[in-house]
Parts: structure tokens; C-alpha cells; sequence
């Protein structure tokens, strides 16, 4: 039963690694995207008659944070933050929250959002608002700037900065809306990350290595699957020769 167990313990986590690496493969094309890493670790089986053998147990899952490549679309609205950094943005709840998304809009009612409906947060923590503009840009360091409606367009004006934030990655959660939180509370922004205007930074996943790994986790869980039927056999056999005798 010990071994039958062990072998389960590696088949469910081959399965969450798999899990993983399809999300990633399903955001390959999502602006800004970290790919997700399932992380294991083995645990030792405790008491007689096999303390040498051990189980895998599953972990949170890790993020890489390796840079993505950079698109230049020459769109006034996209930015990427150049090298380590995030740009604060509202979650559903209210709560401040972390993405590298900077496909940037503004909504109907001129509030400037991610292209996922997030509004993006101003240096003190409230949602940006733009009036009606001509033209608008956003400088390196996330100010907003542009001419409204009806101005002249020699006379921009500044109309607010975007907040970045550079917390330490081992402070970060991914949460289920695929935004990232501090987990010490919300970062102080950061006058030294830097944007880069009409660039947006693709997903960091590599379409090709995730598709090897797939299959690299196919393979194994068939080993797995094949083990657990070959201990379910013998221990068919046993009780058999145990009911002979």
C-alpha cells in the first residue's frame, strides 16, 4: 500500500505541474504575463518497514520573473516598465494590486485602465481620471501628459503620474485574477522604474520549451500510472497465494 501511495503522490503531482504549464501556454500571448512554476518537494515516509522511501507533496507555485520581449507598437497609450518594476493598478476589490500589462485604455467614463478593465493608480493611491484630450503621452518616469479637448495643441498639460512600484519578488503572490500582490502591504512607489512609451512587454513564456515539458509530463505519468498498476497487481497476487495457503 506504502508503494501504491508513494506512486499516487507523483502522478497528482505531475498532474498540477501539467495544470501549470497549460495556463502559461494559454497567456502566451498576454501582455506582461509571468509564467507560473509548480513547485514540489519530497517528504520522507515515516515507520517501519520503508523509512528510506519518500512522497511528493505539492507547494504554491513559484513565478519566473525573467523579462519579457519587447513589442514596439509606436501607440502612445502602451508602455512597458523597462527592467525590474510594476505599475500599481485597482483590483476588483479595491485592493492595490501589481501587473507588468501596459496596454493601456481609457474607459468611457476617462478613467485609465489596463486593456482587462483595471483602473491604473496615480502616485497617491487613487484611480487616474482623464478629461477629453487631443493627444496624450506618457513620459519615462509615468507622467501623463496631453492636450484637452478644445486647447491648443502647443499647451499639453500634466494630468497626472502612473504609480511604480519595485517590491521584492519574494514578497510577491499571484493571486486568481493573475495580479500580483505585496504580501507586506501595498509598495511605496519607486522614482527609479522607468517606462518605455509605445512598447508593450510580451508574456516571458517560451511556447516551444513549455510544449517539451508537456511531453516530458505525459510520459512520466504514464511511468506513474504503469507503476501503480504493476503494485496493484502484485498485491492481487499475493492474496492470492495467501488464500491458496
Amino acid at each position: 500500500m506504502d508503494s501504491l501511495w508513494i506512486a499516487a503522490t507523483g502522478a497528482r503531482a505531475i498532474l498540477r505541474r501539467q495544470d501549470a504549464i497549460t495556463n502559461n501556454l494559454a497567456n502566451v500571448d498576454t501582455f506582461g504575463y509571468r509564467a507560473a512554476q509548480a513547485q514540489f518537494r519530497a517528504l520522507p515516509v515515516y515507520g517501519e518497514p520503508l523509512p528510506s522511501n519518500a512522497y511528493v507533496a505539492t507547494q504554491t507555485d513559484s513565478t519566473n520573473f525573467r523579462q519579457g520581449p519587447m513589442i514596439h507598437t509606436g501607440r502612445n497609450l502602451d508602455v512597458a516598465v523597462q527592467g525590474p518594476g510594476w505599475i500599481a493598478v485597482q483590483a476588483a476589490n479595491g485592493s492595490t494590486a501589481y501587473t507588468r500589462n501596459g496596454d493601456l485604455r481609457i474607459s468611457g467614463n476617462g478613467l485609465l485602465t489596463t486593456s482587462d478593465g483595471h483602473p491604473v493608480l496615480s502616485q497617491n493611491g487613487a484611480p487616474i481620471s482623464l478629461p477629453q484630450l487631443q493627444s496624450i503621452q506618457i513620459g519615462v518616469d509615468g507622467t501623463i501628459s496631453g492636450v484637452p479637448a478644445g486647447s491648443s495643441p502647443s499647451s499639453p498639460v500634466v494630468l497626472g503620474r502612473i504609480q511604480l512600484v519595485n517590491p521584492p519578488s519574494t514578497q510577491l503572490q499571484r493571486g486568481a485574477d493573475g495580479l500580483f500582490r505585496d504580501t507586506q502591504g501595498p509598495a511605496q512607489p519607486d522614482p527609479a522604474v522607468q517606462l518605455a512609451s509605445g512598447v508593450l512587454e510580451g508574456s516571458n513564456v517560451n511556447p516551444v520549451q513549455a510544449m517539451v515539458q508537456m511531453l516530458d509530463n505525459t510520459r512520466a505519468f504514464e511511468m506513474q500510472t504503469k507503476l501503480m498498476q504493476s503494485v496493484n497487481q502484485n498485491q492481487q497476487a499475493a492474496m492470492q497465494l495467501l488464500n491458496v495457503a
